[in-house]
C-alpha cells in the first residue's frame, strides 16, 4: 500500500506516537497521589452513584462473573487491548485509508489524553477493583496471563488514576470516527464500540460510571477545543480579518 506522505512522514508520525504513548506513561506513573486521598476520592464517587441511583457496577459485574469463561475472559482483554492496541491500529489504518480524517483524529486522541493527565494529578482515585469492601472484585488478580502487577506494567502504572477514564473517552473518539470513514454496511457498528468498553471497564471493576461518563465529556470537551481552534484560526487568516493599513502609507 502506497503511503499517503511518504516515508519521511510516516516515520514522523510513528515516532510521535510511541514518543506520546512512552510519555503518557511515564508521567501517568510518575504522578502518583497520597493513597489516602485517592481513597477518599473514591469513597466520594460511591456516595454519589448511591445517591444518584446508578451504583450498579457490583450487579454488573456479578453477571459477567456468573457467566464465566467467554464474556469474562473477553472483558478482561477489552480493558487491556482497547487503549493502545487497537487505538493504534486505528489510527494506522486511518492514515493508509483515509489520510484526510488522520490529522484530525490524532489531534483529538492526543489532547483528550493531555487533558486526561492533568485531571489525574488534580483528583487521584481508586479504581473500584481495589474496593472489595463496596463488593468489587479484581477479575485480572485472578488471571495468570493478565494482571496489574507484572513487569513495566507496575513500574508505569498509576494505580490511582480511575477518572476520567481514558479508556472510554479514547473508545468513544475511535468509535466515531470510525463509524465516519468505513464505508460498509457495518461501519456504524462502531458506534457500539464505546458501548463494549464501558461495560468491559465495569465488569473487570477498573472504572465507575461516573469515571466513565467523565471520559466522555473529556472528549467531548477536547472535539469543542480543536473545533474553537480551528474556526479561531479560519477567521484569522481571512482577508478581511487583515488590519487595513494607515490611511497615507
Amino acid at each position: 500500500m502506497t503511503l499517503p506522505r511518504g516515508r519521511r512522514d510516516f516515520a514522523f508520525q510513528i515516532a510521535l506516537w510511541l514518543g506520546f504513548v512512552l510519555a503518557y506513561q511515564l508521567a501517568r506513573g510518575i504522578s502518583r497521589n497520597e493513597t489516602a486521598e485517592a481513597f477518599r476520592n473514591a469513597a466520594r464517587v460511591v456516595r454519589l452513584e448511591r445517591r444518584t441511583g446508578i451504583f450498579f457496577e457490583p450487579t454488573l459485574q456479578r453477571h459477567v462473573l456468573e457467566t464465566g469463561g467467554a464474556l469474562l475472559r473477553a472483558a478482561d482483554w477489552t480493558y487491556w487491548l482497547s487503549e493502545f492496541a487497537v487505538l493504534s491500529l486505528a489510527l494506522l489504518w486511518v492514515y493508509l485509508v483515509h489520510y484526510e480524517r488522520f490529522i484530525r483524529f490524532r489531534n483529538w486522541i492526543l489532547l483528550t489524553n493531555v487533558l486526561g493527565l492533568f485531571v489525574y494529578a488534580a483528583l487521584p482515585t481508586a479504581p473500584p477493583r481495589l474496593l472489595p469492601w463496596d463488593g468489587f472484585v479484581d477479575t485480572l488478580a485472578r488471571s495468570e496471563e493478565l494482571n496489574h502487577g507484572s513487569g513495566l506494567v507496575q513500574l508505569v502504572a498509576n494505580p490511582y488514576a480511575a477518572m476520567p477514564s481514558l479508556h472510554s473517552a479514547d473508545a468513544l473518539i475511535v468509535g466515531i470516527t470510525l463509524a465516519s470513514v468505513v464505508t460498509s454496511r457495518w461501519g456504524r457498528l462502531w458506534l457500539l464500540w464505546p458501548v463494549w468498553v464501558a461495560i468491559a471497564l465495569m465488569a473487570t471493576a477498573n472504572h465507575f460510571v461516573i469515571d466513565i461518563l467523565a471520559g466522555f465529556a473529556l472528549a467531548g470537551l477536547a472535539a469543542l477545543l480543536l473545533l474553537a481552534g480551528k474556526a479561531a484560526a479560519r477567521f484569522r487568516d481571512r482577508p478581511d480579518a487583515t488590519p487595513a493599513a494607515p490611511a497615507g502609507s
